[in-house]
């Protein structure tokens, strides 16, 4: 399993952490131990941390969103774009 950060802004904190158990189950054919984490500045920066056994399904995912995760995406407030760094 690699661990991924995924960071993104978005457009409103507690619309998007109301959506973290929607956010688990769009990411779990994909992902486990599906983290969110919100900027210590009180930002509107984010930050997803999770588990993948298949590194490039991730990155196909992020660079095109099926239509139902891209849907889950406005609904969160996500604001593009979305960066992944890769635990080594």
């Amino acid at each position: 399993m690699t661990r991924v950060v995924i960071t993104h802004a978005v457009k409103d904190l507690d619309t998007w952490l109301s959506y973290t158990a929607e956010r688990a189950s769009q990411l779990s054919s994909i992902a486990s131990d599906v983290r969110d984490h919100v900027a210590a500045d009180g930002s509107r920066n984010v930050a997803v941390t999770v588990e993948v056994s298949d590194l490039a399904a991730l990155q196909a995912v992020m660079a095109s969103p099926p239509p139902e995760m891209g849907a889950a995406m406005d609904r969160h407030g996500v604001i593009p774009p979305l960066v992944a760094y890769i635990e080594k």
